[in-house]
């Protein structure tokens, strides 16, 4: 019972990382210029190294590349601060 329980999870794994990869290959050469232009005029060497965390959270990474979503606005007292927003 506890081997098949075992064998289940990895398989699991292996479909997610599998999928992983499916979807970071395309990412990384198209999708990442679309969720933030500053890495769209990255080189390949960074490509390559932003390559192993798109397959890990490729779940969250493909949601912002179907829905175009803009990069995360950092929010921090000293830009509050600047814009005059809150202290």
């Amino acid at each position: 019972m506890l081997t098949s329980i075992a064998t289940w999870l990895v398989n699991l794994l292996l479909l997610y990382l599998g999928l992983g990869v499916l979807f970071g290959i395309p990412f990384v050469i198209r999708g990442v210029n679309r969720i933030d232009p500053v890495a769209g005029k990255s080189t390949w060497g960074f490509r390559l190294i932003i390559l192993p965390g798109t397959v890990a959270l490729w779940p969250m990474l493909a949601r912002r590349w179907i829905r175009a979503s803009p990069p995360p606005r950092e929010r921090n007292a000293h830009r509050d601060a600047a814009e005059g927003g809150p202290a």
